[in-house]
């Protein structure tokens, strides 16, 4: 595996509802082969601006880079007719995959020119772009790094968040570098999205997709992992081994409906 999947989760999403939430067998990431596996395959490339004199925040960029892939499904340019549909749809009848690189100063600059979407936290800066090929990155992104993307939170963050946010809950036994935790908190929204009706996705758009990342207590992991929420399995090529439980998506309305 070369060092540009060094963040992906290669799971297999379902066909994408529109009206109705996704459940069951059609869940997607689901683990065994299908016909999915024979298209043609794509990632989606998330660029996180860190600079040598201030980096972001860790959780602060996690949740930026889950609220990108959220605002990338939700744009009109990926939906219908849109100049980014085919390419959506193409990463959507294959394997999901997220790759999260860095860039600072004039690398960033250049993945600014690029078309695609920056997405501001309170700290960080994440741009994310329409899925590409797999081999077929655009040289202004692939030269970026994909390793080193290690970010430190200020202070201690805690388990405790707003009531009504929807929480992306990190498997706590799992040490995770953060751009794989990125890449992993992505597959989590997504997973969000696409359980949610029109509604409950229209809902959450207009407030911008407020979320918030969080490390789970240890003794409530196995609870949320097995609650019926949707749980992101990793497919293993880095980092952790194949089938770990990486993320618990717990919306509200998901959660009204277990």
């Amino acid at each position: 595996m070369s060092s540009q999947h060094a963040n992906d989760t290669s799971e297999v999403p379902a066909a994408v509802p529109t009206a109705v939430p996704a459940v069951g067998a059609d869940s997607p990431f689901r683990q065994e082969h299908v016909l999915r596996d024979e298209a043609p395959q794509f990632v989606l490339p998330l660029v996180v601006r860190i600079e040598k004199t201030e980096p972001p925040a860790r959780t602060d960029a996690l949740e930026t880079a889950a609220r990108a892939v959220l605002v990338l499904l939700g744009d009109e340019r990926a939906r219908g007719e849109g100049e980014w549909a085919e390419a959506v749809r193409d990463w959507q009848d294959a394997r999901i995959r997220k790759v999260v690189r860095r860039a600072r100063g004039a690398e960033w600059r250049k993945a600014e020119t690029l078309p695609g979407v920056t997405v501001h936290g309170d700290t960080s800066e994440v741009r994310v772009f329409p899925p590409v090929p797999l081999d077929g990155w655009p040289k202004e992104l692939a030269k970026l790094q994909v390793s080193g993307t290690d970010l430190d939170d200020p202070e201690p963050v805690g388990p405790d968040t707003e009531p009504g946010v929807p929480v992306l809950w990190l498997n706590p036994d799992l040490d995770m570098s953060a751009g794989k935790a990125m890449a992993q908190a992505g597959h989590g929204a997504q997973l969000a999205w696409w359980e949610l009706t029109d509604a409950e996705r229209g809902l959450w758009q207009a407030c911008g997709f407020r979320l918030a990342v969080r490390t789970a207590p240890r003794e409530r992991w196995a609870e949320l992992s097995g609650s019926g929420l949707p749980v992101v399995r990793d497919a293993g090529f880095t980092e952790i081994a194949p089938g770990s439980c990486t993320v618990v998506a717990d919306h509200p309305a998901l959660r009204a409906r277990l």
